[in-house]
């Protein structure tokens, strides 16, 4: 472990040695991820990138490299699409999840490299660092903060952060 690691469990979360509350996927822990399976795979997980809503957020809030997102950007969910956990833009013939939603839980949201650049159809798709809906109220694969410790935690984290689910 290094000390930028993000380490995630069912229990908490600790991050540059601070503990935060985090929800995890419904499905629990898995070592094999499938999609829709609700489960938070296990393993070391890069961050490689922020994404928030501007209509809800400030740019000043964030570091310089988060890169706002409107309501045309989506993320494909569907194993039959060659864009398959990837952002693509509306309209998109495919399953996908709108990253400008309704709810507050993808305001801001630090994607990782779960599956990803080269995607295995159907080993999961979004997985993502974002907003809870309540505190610790599981996600469908994510881990999941209260808004403000998301928020700390993305004004800290540097390009060699990792999320490491265990």
């Amino acid at each position: 472990m290094k000390p930028l690691d993000i380490v995630a469990t069912r229990w908490g979360a600790r991050f540059l040695n601070r503990r935060f509350p985090c929800s995890i996927g419904r499905g629990g822990v898995t070592t094999d991820k499938r999609e829709g399976d609700g489960a938070s795979p296990i393993g070391t997980h890069r961050i490689v990138g922020m994404l928030y809503n501007p209509s809800r957020l400030s740019a000043r809030q964030l570091p310089g490299w988060a890169l706002p997102v409107g309501p045309a950007d989506l993320w494909s969910d569907d194993p039959r699409d060659e864009n398959y956990n990837t952002q693509v833009r509306a309209p998109h013939g495919f399953s996908h999840e709108t990253l400008t939603r309704a709810d507050p839980m993808y305001d801001l949201v630090l994607i990782t490299d779960w599956n990803w650049p080269y995607a295995i159809p159907g080993k999961g798709s979004a997985i993502f660092i974002h907003q809870w809906r309540r505190p610790r109220y599981p996600t469908a694969g994510c881990v999941a903060f209260a808004r403000h410790d998301l928020l700390w935690i993305a004004n800290r984290i540097q390009p060699q952060t990792r999320l490491i689910i265990r």
